[in-house]
């Protein structure tokens, strides 16, 4: 059975509600759990590309990219978990693991299915809860993993139009 069904979450995957591009958070991480997450990256199977400034390159360790200066260019990790869906990772502190999709890619229940797969892996492999909100509304999660009952959960009511 899927962790979440699409009829109860339809309005967290609406673009003109939550915005285009959901803020994706894995808070209280370390310079070590970005590794773990370049790692699984790299053994997943996932299609994925690095790139500074816009130019594609090798995926070095994470405590390169995090020693970076802040005036240094921007780095993208950009994973295709399935086809067609793509997940931006933004490392820009090594305290917090940010990254967000694309909500016109997610719809239906394979979306959802697809999303909550994703962040289980991600959850699982490093052993937090990751939390989806709005965009830009960082303190309000609406969903996410939690991984005392290892699974994806509604953290907010539904809107339910």
């Amino acid at each position: 059975m899927p962790d979440l069904l699409w009829d109860d979450v339809r309005d967290f995957f609406d673009p003109e509600l939550m915005g285009a591009l959901p803020d994706v958070c894995v808070a209280g991480a370390s310079v070590e759990d970005w590794q773990v997450v370049f790692d699984l990256v790299r053994s997943s199977g996932w299609t994925w590309e690095y790139s500074v400034g816009g130019v594609a390159g090798s995926l070095p360790s994470a405590a390169e990219v995090l020693s970076r200066p802040a005036d240094a260019e921007t780095v993208d990790l950009q994973v295709w978990p399935v086809p067609d869906v793509l997940v931006i990772f933004r490392p820009m502190s090594g305290d917090e693991i940010d990254f967000d999709f694309d909500l016109h890619e997610l719809q239906g229940q394979a979306g959802v299915d697809v999303l909550c797969d994703f962040l289980c892996t991600i959850g699982r492999r490093l052993g937090k809860p990751v939390a989806m909100t709005a965009e830009g509304d960082y303190g309000n999660p609406v969903l996410g993993f939690d991984p005392v009952i290892d699974r994806v959960v509604l953290l907010a009511d539904p809107l339910l139009s």
